[in-house]
């Protein structure tokens, strides 16, 4: 089959689908612009990166939540080494202890997630910035015939 036969056919069959097809469902191509509304993730179009926020979330993380989280588990922890030792040699002391140790790994595992987090936030900030900064500087160091002017 000859390149031109083949290229008909996929043509007319594409012309087929298109007048087929539901007019909403259509699809086409816009190379001259950016669709209006969210893009295809449903969000906005752009990306928007706020340094300040993710500083201040990091802050956050840092001087209440991580502090909160570690007291709240020793206060838990303090409570239950209590009751322990209250039902020592009964069935409830063995119980009690495995949910001790239980939730210690939790405030363990939920204390390292916060810093871990705090650590995302700083790093995101920076590096979104420091990108910014260096294509700032590539397209800056691009050199035109109008600077001449």
């Amino acid at each position: 089959m000859a390149f031109e036969q083949h290229w008909a056919g996929t043509g007319a069959g594409a012309l087929d689908r298109e007048a087929g097809a539901d007019a909403a469902a259509a699809t086409s191509t816009r190379l001259n612009g950016v669709p209006d509304g969210p893009g295809p993730g449903g969000g906005a179009p752009d990306l928007v990166s706020t340094p300040a926020q993710k500083s201040a979330a990091a802050r956050t993380i840092e001087t209440e939540l991580e502090p909160g989280t570690r007291k709240a588990g020793d206060v838990a922890d303090a409570a239950t080494g209590k009751a322990v030792s209250g039902f020592t040699g009964w069935a409830t002391a063995a119980g009690l202890k495995t949910v001790q140790e239980t939730w210690e790994k939790q405030v363990k595992t939920l204390n390292a997630r916060l810093a871990s987090e705090k650590g995302a936030l700083r790093a995101a900030s920076t590096t979104l910035t420091t990108t910014d900064m260096g294509q700032r500087g590539r397209i800056n160091s691009v050199r035109s015939n109008f600077d001449t002017y």
